[in-house]
């Protein structure tokens, strides 16, 4: 599966899951991950039911996360795909203290970027979390 050159640029391989990869949107000032199936539909009801329900056991799986790593105070899971048609879903821990609350996340012009090492913590408490949830 080739990422859409937008999503690279934009994200972070956090994990390579069952169904999907995992990434980190470039921007620490909200909780951001994004699933990419691997796929080449770019609707999820296009996939068979089986494959959707895979899917959505991994969006559980990172919506357990950011509630247990981030404590948001809402989760915004979205596949909206207007600007980038490859399939993917968005996982957002929003906390009423985010700098874009109560407004979408998308094409806000403040926003901050992770430090390499910020990256390679995000990426570590998602393996041991993986771990944990997989004993």
């Amino acid at each position: 599966m080739k990422l859409d050159e937008r999503l690279q640029n934009d994200c972070s391989l956090v994990s390579e899951l069952t169904e999907s990869c995992l990434l980190l949107m470039n921007n620490a000032l909200v909780d951001w991950f994004i699933l990419v199936p691997r796929s080449d539909e770019i609707e999820l009801t296009q996939l068979p039911f089986s494959r959707q329900t895979a899917i959505l056991e991994e969006v559980n799986l990172v919506a357990r996360f950011i509630q247990q790593t981030c404590e948001p105070d809402k989760l915004n899971v979205a596949t909206l795909g207007n600007v980038v048609s490859q399939l993917h879903i968005h996982v957002i821990g929003r906390k009423h203290t985010d700098p874009y609350w109560p407004a979408p996340v998308w094409g806000q012009a403040e926003s901050r970027e992770y430090s390499s090492t910020e990256i390679e913590q995000i990426k570590q408490r998602f393996s041991e979390f993986l771990k944990r949830e997989q004993s």
